[in-house]
């Protein structure tokens, strides 16, 4: 399981339907909200 970076809710990565990579990880979001925050400003959240 990956924790969502935005919210800290767990996230399946064999099921995620929203992820990001940024500096060559991948990160996982529960939520498209979620995805769209992170992708605003990944230094935030990294």
């Amino acid at each position: 399981m990956a924790i969502d970076p935005i919210c800290k809710m767990e996230v399946d990565e064999s099921t995620a339907q929203h992820t990001s990579e940024y500096k060559g990880k991948k990160y996982y979001f529960c939520a498209p909200g979620c995805k769209v925050e992170f992708d605003k400003n990944p230094d935030k959240y990294c």
